[in-house]
C-alpha cells in the first residue's frame, strides 16, 4: 500500500479548472498537492520540491509537455502520468517515447487515475531516484537547469556534449559501452560511429579535466567504452 500522506503530487497544467478538480479530489485523500501552470515552472518545481509523481498536460503555453518529460528524464526517474485531451495514437506514443510512464485521455475517471498513480509511485520507490544536483571533485552538475560548473565557473557544453555527459553520470562508476553511448546520444542508426565518441569525449575532457591527457573523471576502458569516476 502507498501511504497517501507521504505522496507529493505535482500537477503541471495551464487549465485552472483541471487543477482545481484534481486538488479537490486529492486533498481529502491527504495527498500533498503542488501546482504549476507552465512547463518551465513545472521543471523548477520538480527539482526544488521533489514530487513523488507528476501529472502532466501536453498542451502547455510555454513549452510542449513532451519536451517537459524529456527534460525531466535527463536527470530524474519521478513517475510522469500524462493527462491530455489529445487522442491521436501518435501523441500517446510521442509522450511515452519522451519519458512519460503512463497516459490518460481527458476526460478520465478519478478511480483509474488513482490506481495508476499508486502503481507508478510503488515502482519509483522500489527503483530509487537521481538527485538533480550532482557533485564530484571540482565538478558540479545542476541537471534541472542544464548547467555544469568547474571550480565554481560555468562550463559551456554543446547539446551533444551535455547529453553524453548525462549518460555517463546516470551510469557513474560503471562501464558504458561504445554502442550504448552511441545509441543513447545519437540514436540507433549511429551504433557503429565510434569516431563520434572519440571526438566528443575529447571535447568533454578538455572542458572538465585539469589534465585532459590524464583524465581523472572520464576514463577509457580500451576496446569497450568509457567510465565516469566520481571518487
Amino acid at each position: 500500500m502507498v501511504e497517501t500522506a507521504t505522496v507529493k503530487v505535482l500537477i503541471i497544467d495551464d487549465e485552472s479548472a483541471i487543477r482545481r478538480f484534481l486538488r479537490a479530489s486529492l486533498d481529502p485523500m491527504e495527498y500533498t498537492v503542488l501546482e504549476a501552470d507552465g512547463g518551465l515552472q513545472g521543471l523548477r518545481m520538480v527539482a526544488e520540491d521533489k514530487p513523488n509523481v507528476v501529472l502532466l498536460d501536453l498542451g502547455l503555453p510555454d513549452i510542449d509537455g513532451a519536451e517537459v518529460a524529456r527534460r525531466i528524464r535527463e536527470w530524474s526517474s519521478v513517475p510522469i502520468i500524462v493527462l491530455s485531451a489529445r487522442e491521436q495514437e501518435r501523441d500517446k506514443i510521442g509522450a511515452l517515447d519522451s519519458g512519460a510512464d503512463d497516459y490518460l485521455t481527458k476526460p478520465f475517471g478519478l478511480g483509474e487515475l488513482l490506481a495508476r498513480m499508486r502503481v507508478a509511485v510503488r515502482r519509483a520507490r522500489a527503483a530509487g531516484a537521481m538527485d538533480p544536483v550532482i557533485e564530484f571533485g571540482d565538478i558540479r552538475l545542476d541537471a534541472a537547469k542544464r548547467r555544469v560548473y568547474r571550480n565554481g565557473e560555468e562550463v559551456h557544453l554543446t547539446p551533444i556534449e551535455y547529453k553524453l555527459l548525462m549518460v555517463l553520470v546516470k551510469n557513474a562508476g560503471r562501464v558504458v559501452t561504445h554502442r550504448q553511448l552511441l545509441v543513447e546520444v545519437w540514436g540507433p542508426a549511429y551504433f557503429e560511429e565510434t569516431h563520434y565518441l572519440r571526438v566528443y569525449t575529447g571535447q568533454l575532457r578538455h572542458k572538465l579535466e585539469a589534465d585532459p591527457a590524464r583524465p581523472r573523471y572520464i576514463t577509457t576502458e580500451p576496446g569497450v567504452g568509457y567510465r565516469l569516476r566520481t571518487d
